[in-house]
C-alpha cells in the first residue's frame, strides 16, 4: 500500500509543467504553495482522522464543461458521503470493475514527483512531476460536500517489482503518461474493462522509469 507521496518538500520552487494543466496557472500554484508550506509537500495516510480536516491533498479533475480543476481532497474514499468502513486509501487496478465500479466513473490525477513504498523513496531520474491515477467520490461534512479519493495501484514492474507487500505481491501507484490523462479525466469516458486494460499497458514505460533513491 502506498502510504505517502508528494511534491518535493525541500523548500525550493518546482517548475510546474505546462502539459499538466492547470498546475502552471497562478491560482493552482498558490494553492499548491500553501499546501506544501503547511505539510512539507507530503501527503501521508498517518494524518487521517475520521472527523478531522488534516488529510487534504491536491488532486486534478475535470468537470462536465471540460475544465480541469486543482482542489484539495480527502485521502480516504467515502461511500454514500461517509468514510468507507474498509481501508480505502488505495484501490487496486484489478478491482476497479468490481469493488470500485461506482467511483471508477469519477476519476482524478494526483500530481507528485515522488512516492514512498517499501521503505524507499521512488522518483523519475530527473525528478519530473508525474500524475498518479485516482478515483473519487463525494465527501459530506455537515452541510458541505467536498471530494474524497483513493490512489489506484497496479502490479509492480521494473525496479518496483522488488517491493513485496504483506500479501506477498508487488504493488506501486498507477502512474499515467501524459498522453493518457485526457481519457482518464474525461467525465464522458466510461470506467470500463477497456479503460482498465488501456491504462495498465499504457503505464508500463513510465512505471519502469521510476527508481528508488
Amino acid at each position: 500500500m502506498c502510504a505517502s507521496y508528494g511534491l518535493d518538500g525541500s523548500g525550493r520552487r518546482i517548475p510546474m509543467p505546462d502539459d499538466l494543466p492547470p498546475m502552471s496557472e497562478q491560482g493552482p500554484q498558490q494553492l499548491l504553495a500553501e499546501w506544501a508550506a503547511a505539510w512539507g509537500g507530503k501527503a501521508n495516510t498517518s494524518r487521517t482522522r475520521k472527523n478531522g480536516l488534516t488529510n487534504l491533498n491536491p488532486i486534478i479533475w475535470q468537470d462536465a464543461d471540460g475544465e480541469r480543476r486543482l482542489e484539495l481532497a480527502w485521502w480516504w474514499l467515502h461511500v454514500g458521503g461517509q468514510p468507507a468502513k474498509y481501508t480505502a486509501f488505495n484501490s487496486r487496478d484489478d478491482a476497479l470493475m468490481s469493488k470500485w465500479r461506482r467511483p471508477f466513473q469519477h476519476r482524478a490525477i494526483l500530481p507528485a514527483n515522488w512516492y514512498f513504498e517499501g521503505k524507499k523513496r521512488w522518483a523519475l531520474p530527473g525528478g519530473e512531476i508525474f500524475g498518479m491515477a485516482a478515483i473519487m467520490a463525494p465527501r459530506t461534512v455537515g452541510d458541505e460536500t467536498t471530494i474524497s479519493y483513493s490512489l489506484v495501484t497496479r502490479a509492480g514492474v521494473g525496479e518496483a517489482a522488488t517491493v513485496i507487500t504483506s500479501r506477498g505481491d508487488s504493488r506501486m501507484p498507477l502512474v499515467l503518461p501524459r498522453d493518457m490523462h485526457d481519457d482518464w479525466l474525461d467525465p464522458e469516458r466510461p470506467g470500463d474493462a477497456e479503460l482498465v486494460t488501456q491504462v495498465q499497458h499504457g503505464s508500463d514505460e513510465i512505471s519502469r522509469a521510476l527508481t528508488a533513491a
